[in-house]
């Protein structure tokens, strides 16, 4: 045995033998199994056995990055995102990246990356590019310029035709290592496990993750294909061990597994989960109603099993879509500004008709220059399914037709350009105020703006007054007393909107120096007019509210957003949310599409095992036989009707 590999733990000691034997490896865990843990030993390990090697460890996120550098810091290791890695590898072949974009975008069975302008598109169209190919947090692919989801396609297409490529990366890294590789893409996987074989160099291609935990759409989900037991396939090694959940939520999690791992809670004393050497037992609790009034649940859980909803660190209440959180989260108007509007549904329903028509040989609806949005509108004639015109319906409404008429004496060539999306309302979520923002937030300037007011206001209020002054313009104006007095005033004006609009608070906080209007303001108030005019007219006090969830304040979270994170008291509010990707009912009855069952039993293994202590799941009016069901997997006794 290699001199201190005796005092790692056994996962560990197997990744170790793998790459000993020359072979790729792969660390299965369940949720709370330490995966982490194990990355980081394999590294230190690896770092100490390789003195001279390079490693290279990938992620999916920001926040995961910034926690393993915290925990391995050394010369030879470089963390990243997967996106980052793949780019730095890339970005100075720009002959081959502009060939791969070309190839591409002329390519009919390439969905991600099109350029419409030109067909097919020349090999000279990127020659005269000023800064060549670029990777950026947006895409603009006639300037070059491509986002995440292209970078996954152009590396895959450069890795595969390129085999030099993967020699280079093999003699700068021995060794790679992916975390949370079930949320990769399959481009990325194959990259490393089938175009690298291409090169006869050697390296080391390390995974960790769980299968269970695949819940985004474009992760691979698992490496099936790809595991075996002949040295050029990957060694899965299983970890079963359990730290973090108590002993019922386990139970309830291993009958959600699909994967052959079955938890069991781990053998260390000094396991969170763990209390004088006995695993806790915790709760598990099956609540339904049938008013689906979630108060009342609120109100039993904090009754009964004292659980604190004021207390957004212990305590989470999970839902599906930031959308069913929007109205108890106060923030309702914006969300539906953001993702329900309906004069930019229609013109998406047109561009989706345009793009039909193209697509299948239908005769084309000639569109003018000089049409107008409203006259497109007329030559498009939509219809519902009872063959009603949607701009009558839209026309009969007051509050509809008033949106509408901004809009339609408007260029169409300039309304087909305004997108709404509710990333730029609602990225860049925390599960607690302690959390980091992310980088490359998808928010929009006047999302932004907003922000940087309402985050001053915290600053003062926080007695953080250096900072204050540097985020504002009254460090130019605090000369005396008085000057503090109207300073204390002004900031009180802001903390008790009342009724005041955004607008309003907008030129308030500029008159009064706690956040100037800006280019970036200035510019968006220019370019997205219709947007700005339908927001400026929300009280600012909904926004305070939107801040407050977005800043980790409220027990509100997303069931996809949770994954990674964990509280004492979780509460799964089992609502598809119109969603038709996930059906909790069929869940429990084991029926429907086995996607959407997939899917959805894979979203309620992250959410149930968030749990530390108690775990509730909610469910509006379920079918007896869902009852049924829940009592096989919670136990007669936890499943309890509330009045």
């Amino acid at each position: 045995m290699v001199e201190g590999r005796l005092s790692l733990e056994p996962e560990v000691q197997e990744i170790l033998q793998s790459i000993d034997n020359g072979r790729n490896f792969l660390l299965s865990g369940g949720a709370g199994s330490g995966k982490t843990y194990s990355l980081v030993s394999v590294i230190r390990q690896v770092i100490a056995e390789y003195p001279t090697a390079k490693v290279a460890c990938m992620t999916y996120t920001n926040a995961a990055v910034k926690e393993i550098e915290e925990r391995v810091n050394h010369k030879n290791l470089n963390v990243s995102t997967i996106h980052d890695f793949l780019w730095d590898n890339i970005k100075h072949f720009q002959k081959e990246l502009k060939e791969a974009i070309i190839s591409l975008a002329n390519n009919e069975e390439v969905s991600k990356i099109s350029i419409e302008d030109v067909h097919p598109i020349p090999d000279t169209y990127f020659d005269l590019l000023p800064d060549g190919i670029q990777y950026k947090e947006f895409v603009r692919l006639r300037e070059g310029i491509i986002s995440h989801d292209e970078l996954l396609v152009v590396a895959n297409y450069l890795f595969e035709k390129y085999p030099k490529l993967s020699s280079i990366v093999k003699d700068k890294y021995k060794f790679i290592f992916i975390d949370e590789y079930q949320d990769t893409s399959k481009d990325v996987v194959d990259t490393f496990l089938t175009h690298f074989k291409k090169s006869e160099r050697k390296n080391i291609i390390g995974f960790f993750g769980d299968a269970m935990q695949s819940i985004y759409e474009d992760g691979i989900g698992n490496l099936d294909e790809y595991k075996g037991n002949d040295a050029d396939t990957v060694n899965e090694i299983p970890k079963k061990q359990n730290r973090r959940n108590p002993q019922l939520v386990i139970d309830l999690a291993n009958k959600l597994r699909t994967d052959g791992i079955t938890q069991e809670p781990s053998i260390d004393p000094k396991a969170p989960n763990m209390v004088d050497g006995v695993v806790k037992q915790g709760t598990v609790l099956f609540l339904h109603s049938t008013d689906g009034d979630i108060s009342k649940v609120e109100k039993f859980l904090e009754e009964n099993y004292q659980w604190d909803f004021n207390n957004s660190k212990e305590t989470k209440e999970l839902n599906l879509t930031h959308n069913l959180i929007a109205g108890k989260a106060g923030f309702r108007t914006l969300m539906d500004i953001y993702d329900d509007d309906p004069i930019i549904g229609l013109k998406s329903e047109i561009l989706e008709k345009i793009k039909y028509n193209k697509k299948n040989n239908k005769p084309e609806v000639e569109i003018n220059d000089d049409d107008t949005f409203d006259v497109v509108v007329d030559k498009f004639q939509l219809k519902n399914r009872q063959k009603q015109l949607k701009k009558d319906i839209i026309m009969a409404d007051p509050l509809k037709a008033e949106l509408y008429n901004q809009l339609k004496d408007k260029p169409f060539s300039e309304v087909r350009k305004i997108y709404l999306n509710k990333d730029a309302l609602i990225d860049d979520k925390k599960q607690d105020e302690n959390d980091e923002n992310k980088k490359g937030s998808k928010r929009d300037n006047l999302i932004k703006h907003l922000f940087k007011i309402q985050t001053n206001i915290f600053l003062y209020q926080s007695k953080k007054y250096n900072e204050f002054l540097r985020a504002t313009d009254y460090r130019f104006r605090i000369v005396s007393i008085a000057s503090k007095r109207a300073l204390k005033e002004n900031i009180e004006s802001l903390v008790n909107v009342g009724e005041k609009t955004i607008e309003d608070v907008i030129n308030d906080a500029n008159e009064k120096g706690i956040c100037l209007i800006d280019d970036k303001l200035i510019d968006f108030k220019d370019k997205k007019e219709y947007l700005y005019n339908r927001v400026k007219d929300v009280k600012f006090s909904e926004f305070q509210k939107l801040y407050e969830y977005l800043e980790g304040q409220t027990p509100f979270s997303t069931q996809h957003k949770t994954k990674g994170a964990e509280f004492n008291n979780v509460l799964v509010i089992l609502d598809n949310g119109g969603w038709n990707n996930y059906n909790f009912g069929n869940l429990f009855l084991e029926t429907g599409s086995a996607s959407v069952l997939d899917r959805t039993q894979k979203i309620f293994y992250v959410c149930c095992t968030r749990a530390k202590e108690s775990l509730a799941v909610f469910f509006h009016n379920p079918d007896p036989q869902v009852i049924a069901k829940a009592k096989v997997w919670f136990g007669n006794d936890n499943v309890i009707a509330v009045a």
